[in-house]
This record gives structure tokens, sequence and C-alpha cells, in this order.
């Protein structure tokens, strides 16, 4: 017998809606396929048989996150096909920061109404994702909120699972002065902040869609841009050098995310004049009148990932970053101290 529920329906749960999605949804989530997929979508439970060959002690690395009020840009824009890779985004550079290799993915999107067509968009934003990781998509959830959420609202988060050999992990223990902090460059804001950035600039429809020059664009373009996914150049990074520690700039910025890198006894000293900071962010503490301390403790500024090598394969490093299609730059170096970062 076929499933549907015309009552389930009538309280605002249109369960063949979900099947709907399912089914749209399918080819996006066929780009991710890897070796150690087992299961396909549509179980209650995704499969996944790691590869340990060649490692001493394999260690599982989890990680989630989500995107936040950033998705208050899509929904103004009604644009709904990259917000998911933020939610890739925030869950694999954290466990990359100890060297694991993302191996796969699960989402959960909350809606107020499963419009199939939407959902398969916003599914489309993490099959991207997770494809730029590496990693597979090997399941998720929908779930409808009538009552919860507007029909138009929805929340999306997710999380992934990595691996990495133990006696490889990145853990900051060889940090020592002198080391070369490198910058990862990002595309913008990424997915924090966006509370106060909806503040400073009062988005609605009327102005998300305003040009700016600065921007070269509009600021409902700029705002949801993807953020950068940095597991392919960390990878490279750490086959061409000795990375010694890996600071995600996610909420809290330069002052609370880059002394969780280091260990007792150093600072990391960056110097701000080395940081390619993209127009949204002089143009958003100009708009709101934002002190400095505060944008570098909320904002990325323009780096979304920092990594601390020896000084002897900084330049490798950097070059294997590149190589791998991001951009690096040396923000400063790891000095005696005690201060966790100190930007000057």
């Amino acid at each position: 017998m076929k499933s549907y529920s015309d009552s389930y329906k009538a309280a605002g749960v249109d369960v063949t809606a979900g099947y709907r999605s399912v089914e749209l949804m399918k080819e996006h989530i066929a780009r991710t396929m890897i070796p150690g997929v087992v299961s396909g979508i549509g179980g209650f439970g995704g499969l996944f048989a790691p590869d340990f060959s060649g490692m001493a002690e394999p260690v599982l690395v989890s990680g989630t996150d989500g995107v936040g009020t950033k998705l208050k840009v899509a929904m103004l824009l009604d644009k709904h096909d990259t917000i998911g890779i933020d939610a890739v985004a925030m869950c694999v550079n954290d466990v990359i920061c100890c060297g694991a290799k993302p191996l796969f993915f699960l989402d959960y999107i909350a809606c107020g109404k499963n419009i199939p067509e939407k959902i398969a968009q916003i599914v489309a934003g993490v099959a991207e994702g997770c494809v730029q990781a590496g990693c597979a998509l090997i399941g998720g959830e929908t779930a409808e909120h009538p009552g919860m959420m507007a029909e138009a609202d929805y929340d999306l988060a997710g999380f992934t699972v990595g691996i990495v050999d133990k006696p490889k992990a990145i853990d900051g223990s060889k940090l020592q002065a002198g080391d070369v902090l490198i910058g990862l460059c990002s595309s913008g804001l990424h997915s924090n902040g966006f509370s106060l950035v909806r503040r400073v600039f009062g988005l609605s429809e009327s102005n998300i869609g305003k040009h700016f020059m600065e921007l070269g664009g509009t600021l409902g373009e700029t705002l949801l841009t993807p953020t950068r996914i940095y597991v392919k150049a960390v990878l490279a990074a750490m086959e061409a050098a000795e990375v010694k520690a890996i600071s995600h700039i996610t909420g809290g910025g330069f002052y609370e995310n880059i002394p969780r890198m280091m260990k007792e006894g150093l600072t990391a000293k960056v110097e701000k004049s080395a940081i390619p900071t993209p127009p949204i962010f002089p143009l958003l503490q100009k708009t709101g009148n934002i002190p400095e301390h505060d944008m570098y403790n909320t904002f990325n500024m323009g780096v979304g990932m920092v990594m601390a090598v020896s000084r002897e394969s900084a330049q490798a490093a950097a070059n294997a970053v590149e190589a791998a299609g991001e951009k690096a730059v040396i923000l400063g170096e790891v000095t005696e101290g005690n201060e966790g970062v100190v930007l000057c």
C-alpha cells in the first residue's frame, strides 16, 4: 500500500513531499560517492567502510555545526543552492585542524513546509561541499515543522566523521618559537557574525539587492558567497611540510580561535598588514561603527584558516596550498609568551 496520510497532511506535514525531495536529491548525492560507501540513501543508517591500510593507529574525528543566521540571506534572495556548501565547510574545516581527512557527511534540514524543489537545491549545495572536501554524503534528514517555523523558513546543520593516523595527528605539541604562521585566505564573511551583519545593514528584501561599488556586486551576492573548504589544501600542505598546528577562524575571530592552537609559553604574532582583507569587512566596520577589536573578535577579516609550520618548510607549505587552489599568505610567526595571539 502506498504511503500517504490525508490526516497528517491536514496537520501541515506532507509525507509525499518528503519522498519527492529524496528523488530529486539523488542525482546530487551520487556526485559524492567515494570508495568506502556501503549503503545508498533511504535506510535507517548510513554505512561506510573506512580504509585503515597504512595506518598505525587510526582515530575517528567528528565535527558538527550549522550555518546560523546566514540562512536569512539565502531566504531573502530565494537562492538556496550554495548554503549547503557552508554547512559542510563549517564541519570539515574543523576536523582538518587535527589533520583528519573527512570520510562522510550527514545533513539535517528542518523546514516550515517541505517544498521538494527547494530541499533539492539545499542538498545540491551540500553535495557540492562534499565534493570539494572529498567526502561522501551518505544520509540525512528532512523534518517538516508546521506551527514551529514559518512555511518559507528552514534550518540547516550537519556533521562529518574523518580519520587520522594518531602518530600524524596535528595537536600543536611540536610548536616552537620561530615557526611561521601561514594564512589561508577566506572568500569573505564565511558563516560567522551574521546576526551582527544583519543588524548593521538592516537586511530586508528592499536592500538585499543594493549594489555597492566597493563590493563589485550586490550586498546579497557578497554576503551569500560560500565558505571556502580547506581540506584539500591542508592535506597537500601536510604532504609537503611539517604542519604543527592549525586554527579554523570561525566565530570568535582571531582572538578566540588562534589561541586554541597554541601551547603554553608561546604566542602567535600576527601582522595585520599582511591580511588581505576583502572589501566587505571595512564596509561593515564603517557602516556599523564597529571597533577594530570587535571586528577581529567576530570575523575572519580575510583569513579562514591559520597554519603554523617550521620556518624551513614554510615556502613548501605555501606552495602546496596555492597548488591546491587556495591563496596563502605569511601572517607572522610564533614567539615566546603566554598571550595566545597578538595582532600588531
